[in-house]
């Protein structure tokens, strides 16, 4: 029950549902997700320890980050982001000590899909949030350097599905914002440490409220898919320095935006503190 509760509180808080500036009142959200005080209770204590609550001397909020905050947090995602490729540098096998596997030893079947190093075969692609399927090609020769990742069928997966949102422009709500934060997650899983993986999902679940309500212009929906694009495409050709210069640029740059509008966010809400109807 308290996993339950907890659950839904966190997708309630990353949708805005729950006001960031009312109390988080336990016999409240005891009577609106139908359970008692006790599993919220324990619901609100994991949440605090996420980071994705603030106590206040009255009780829990919601976490709301100061601009200087948010900054922070984007750098976390850019330190975050960027070891993933620089371990993936270190050896060719990453920091796990392995020697790379030759293209030539995956077999015919394989769910990389080398055929003897020379053909691929098909593997079907889901884009669950848009509600169609694609055939894909896993990875060939012109990806022969994807053995150098821990998961190159999931980069590959990820690079056909933002092929498909750049030839088919989503509508910029919840559904992107979660194919973008899963894009960039499996990235860095791929790269062989589940740990900063973990560590970057927490961060994405702090900004997410934010991102949630500042959504993304068309023109922007359209350079964050050839941004990915160009990203997994590099990684895959096993061309690292090229895929982390284009990462750094890429969250530099989304960083710097969602500044920018906070900053501007609240001045205006200072100006309109300042007039009446």
């Amino acid at each position: 029950m308290s996993e339950r509760v907890y659950l839904a509180l966190q997708r309630d808080l990353a949708a805005g549902v729950l006001v960031p500036t009312e109390r988080l009142g336990e016999e409240r959200l005891a009577e609106t997700y139908g359970v008692s005080r006790t599993p919220v209770r324990e619901a609100l204590a994991r949440l605090f320890a996420d980071g994705l609550l603030e106590r206040h001397p009255d009780g829990f909020y919601p976490y709301r980050p100061r601009v200087d905050e948010l900054g922070d947090l984007y750098e976390l995602r850019i330190v975050l982001e960027a070891r993933g490729i620089q371990r993936l540098q270190t050896t060719p096998a990453g920091l796990g000590g392995l020697d790379p596997i030759p293209v030539e030893a995956y077999p015919q079947d394989s769910a990389y899909g080398y055929a003897g190093g020379s053909q691929a075969h098909e593997a079907a692609v889901e884009y669950p949030a848009y509600g169609t399927m694609r055939r894909a090609p896993s990875p060939g020769p012109a990806f022969a350097a994807a053995h150098l990742l821990q998961d190159a069928a999931a980069v590959l997966r990820e690079l056909e599905t933002w092929r498909y949102l750049r030839d088919n422009p989503p509508e910029p709500d919840a559904d992107l914002i979660a194919a973008d934060e899963r894009f960039h997650i499996t990235l860095l899983a791929a790269a062989g440490n589940s740990a900063l993986a973990d560590a970057l999902s927490t961060v994405h679940a702090r900004v997410r409220p934010v991102r949630a309500i500042d959504m993304p212009t068309p023109e922007r929906v359209a350079a964050m898919a050839e941004d990915h694009i160009a990203i997994a495409e590099y990684l895959l050709m096993g061309d690292l320095d090229a895929a982390l210069r284009t990462l750094l640029a890429h969250l530099t740059s989304s960083r710097a935006h969602v500044l920018t509008r906070a900053r501007r966010a609240l001045e205006m809400t200072k100006l309109a503190q300042a007039v009446r109807e």
